[in-house]
């Protein structure tokens, strides 16, 4: 069932889109999170791939104009995606970009036990891929690390 504010949320996110070469696909309001998260997908309009950058352009443009009509008064969070966004993080910009993101670290063996940890991620430096794991910072070695991707699980 549609949530009862995406047709309003689809108005004002329409118009946006397009003065950024992108299309609005689908737009879903999970109001069983706390916070609510309203997740917009979007995709561009003149190339294939729609880029993190896409997204970005499109968030910053999105939270402002639904700040400015307060149409959803309480807190929120807001995430924009797209079918092409790959869920490995790779470049220092995606490290910048999904901070805060739950993002599950493979390593090459175990660091205390564990070879998968699951987690918010907090940042990557030279040393290492930091995330808050129980609300605890792990600092998880880089040379261990095989892979960081985005993750919708929580920690266990």
């Amino acid at each position: 069932m549609t949530h009862p504010l995406i047709p309003q949320v689809l108005e004002l996110a329409a118009p946006v889109a397009k003065q950024l070469g992108l299309e609005v696909v689908e737009a879903v309001f999970q109001t069983n999170q706390s916070p609510p998260v309203l997740r917009i997908d979007v995709r561009s309009l003149e190339n294939e791939d729609t880029g993190l950058e896409d997204c970005e352009k499109m968030s910053q443009a999105l939270e402002a104009v639904l700040d400015q009509t307060d149409l959803i008064p309480d807190a929120y969070v807001l995430e924009i995606s797209s079918p092409g966004v790959a869920p490995d993080l790779t470049t220092d910009r995606d490290f910048v970009v999904f901070k805060g993101f739950m993002v599950e670290v493979r390593l090459a063996e175990p660091y205390r036990g564990k070879r998968t940890w699951v987690g918010q991620l907090v940042r990557r430096d030279g040393e290492s891929v930091v995330l808050s794991h129980k609300g605890k910072a792990m600092s998880l070695p880089r040379e261990l690390v095989v892979a960081v991707e985005l993750s919708n699980q929580s920690p266990d």
